[in-house]
């Protein structure tokens, strides 16, 4: 083949290459404990579902999947099993977490089936080895042609708008679903991170165990996280709340319903979030004194569900003395960080954790 032609079919493959990328199918993956988020370039958020898989026992189909599955919580026929395959912000059922992670990616190209998408995808701190492996192995069954691993609270950090890549210390606190992540970040890097198991879902479970021991009242998950969203606070309120909860009564068995208010779910959750300020306080502990200076100018940043517990930056506001502020969409923040590493890879090549 002489040269001449070879450069022009190189060119020609170099074309459609380009052409390709702007089609460019590459995909930015929260895969959270409670919710999964996903971002394409030049889209924005294109999924935001809770991560849950509904699962026909008997035919092993997969009968729903995100908000539907969820809708299914704690009421399914016996045949049908609804799922969380993630657990602590990792995977615990391999095969679901493929499926499900499956749908989510041929839900953002439109059930297009021959697409091969590049893929960053946020990861607690504290990951195992066999962790990644198996985060790793789900998204290339899953499809995808190349994987890329980033941590939750630097992402997170990216996502709050914080300007990590210069030479002051920036410190986040990412409370999600399954872990509360929390990193000290100077100069694109993670100078301290730690990832405590202690985050929403822990949450839920308390006000379940607090109503089961008042009041002998049985309640299910998706009622404990309704009960920790509108009620849940971590300091006293300036207007009282209360609401109406259905439940099971443990001793007659019947169904019952009882009112409870803001300060008894505050007790519920005050081991909780205990737990989250101690990590915060050793995570400053542990930070170099230079870095220590920034952060006492700039304050900590929350993101994450776990930031929307009502008054949660005043109570780490008395307990620290540093000014706390939330991010914009704490929700959104790690899959916002992540989405901007498709655009800019020379980020992603300094922040992987592959």
């Amino acid at each position: 083949m002489s040269s001449n032609s070879f450069q022009t079919r190189y060119s020609r493959i170099h074309n459609m290459r380009s052409l390709f990328s702007l089609f460019s199918s590459d995909l930015a993956i929260d895969l959270g404990t409670a919710n999964t988020l996903v971002f394409a370039h030049n889209k924005g958020i294109i999924v935001n579902e809770p991560s849950i898989i509904a699962v026909n026992k008997v035919t092993n189909e997969v009968e729903a999947v995100g908000k539907e599955a969820k809708e299914m919580l704690g009421r399914t026929p016996g045949n049908i099993v609804a799922i969380k395959p993630m657990k602590d912000g990792v995977i615990a059922d391999f095969r679901h977490t493929e499926k499900m992670l499956n749908y989510f990616i041929q839900k953002a190209h439109n059930r297009k089936m021959m697409v091969h998408p590049r893929i960053v995808i946020g990861v607690p701190s504290e990951i195992t080895q066999v962790e990644k492996r198996a985060v790793m192995d789900s998204a290339y069954r899953a499809k995808a042609s190349e994987v890329h691993l980033v941590e939750q609270a630097m992402v997170a950090a990216i996502g709050a708008g914080l300007p990590i890549t210069e030479p002051g210390g920036n410190m986040v606190v990412d409370i999600g679903g399954g872990t509360t992540d929390i990193a000290v970040i100077s100069l694109a890097g993670i100078v301290y991170s730690r990832s405590v198991r202690m985050a929403g879902n822990q949450m839920d479970e308390s006000v379940i165990t607090y109503l089961k021991r008042k009041y002998n009242l049985l309640i299910g998950e998706r009622t404990g996280e309704q009960i920790k969203m509108q009620l849940g606070s971590a300091y006293p309120l300036d207007k009282p709340l209360s609401m109406e909860v259905k439940g099971r009564n443990l001793i007659e068995g019947v169904p019952k319903t009882i009112t409870i208010d803001d300060s008894e779910i505050r007790e519920a959750l005050s081991e909780c979030i205990s737990t989250i300020i101690n990590a915060i306080r050793v995570a400053l502990e542990r930070t170099p004194p230079e870095l220590s200076a920034d952060i006492s100018d700039r304050g900590i940043v929350l993101t994450g569900g776990g930031a929307l517990i009502k008054n949660l930056d005043k109570r780490i506001r008395e307990e620290t003395g540093l000014p706390v502020s939330i991010a914009d969409d704490p929700l959104a923040s790690v899959v916002l960080g992540t989405g901007k590493m498709l655009s800019d890879f020379n980020l992603l090549r300094k922040i992987s954790i592959d």
